[in-house]
């Protein structure tokens, strides 16, 4: 932690606390976790997961090689339901049948194909991201506002707010999208956002704590 003050000291040109960092690594961490770690569809020892997506399915089909030649295979289903175990031949041709039929489903539900989606209660999180993108959306507005309001460059307070909401949904949707990428863009700007935020009211409470010592000094004697 020594050498990270020091970097942080020289970059800033003042002692940074290291927490802020120890806090975004771990939100990474946790982040690569929620998508690479747990998930709703787990395999048995020794076989393979091969996820797949076709129309309104979605899971992962198991696959453990036999010792006489050839392959076990289970379909599992991200809702709980299995297809299986089954032979080469067999899984060649009962899951052909089921992702058959749910391409058809899936065909005129242009809903579906639009928003990346395999059933109805996806539009939950797809919500979540919407609303998180118009948060980001909204501040830049915000500041945007204030600033010419005041013929200035001005970060309200309500710009981190907005960033803090906006970025903790869109953790949250990219989690679920199961996006390294957008877990690890948000996970450092999460703390980014809750930083400023701190640093703005501990410089409130600092301020109402000289007011009565000033109101005091200018008193007449």
């Amino acid at each position: 932690m020594r050498a990270v003050d020091r970097l942080l000291e020289r970059l800033t040109g003042r002692r940074v606390k290291w927490e802020p960092i120890l806090a975004m690594v771990l939100l990474l961490l946790l982040g690569l976790y929620l998508v690479t770690g747990p998930t709703s569809v787990d395999v048995q020892d020794g076989a393979i997961g091969v996820p797949f997506r076709i129309g309104t399915e979605r899971g992962k089909v198991e696959v453990l090689p036999q010792s006489g030649g050839g392959h076990r295979f289970r379909v599992l289903y991200r809702n709980g339901e299995t297809l299986g175990p089954m032979g080469d031949r067999a899984f060649a041709e009962r899951f052909g049948e089921s992702m058959h039929a749910s391409v058809l489903a899936n065909r005129d539900n242009w809903i579906f194909r639009l928003l990346n989606i395999t059933h109805w209660g996806s539009l939950v999180w797809v919500a979540v991201g919407l609303g998180a993108q118009l948060a980001f959306f909204g501040r830049m507005l915000i500041q945007w506002v204030v600033s010419e309001k005041k013929r200035d460059s001005v970060v309200p307070e309500a710009f981190w707010w907005l960033s803090l909401l906006g970025g903790v949904g869109l953790f949250a949707y990219f989690v679920w999208r199961q996006d390294p990428v957008g877990v690890l863009g948000q996970s450092t700007g999460v703390v980014i956002y809750a930083r400023n935020l701190r640093l703005i009211h501990k410089q409130r409470r600092r301020t109402q704590r000289r007011a009565p010592a000033h109101a005091h000094s200018d008193a007449p004697a």
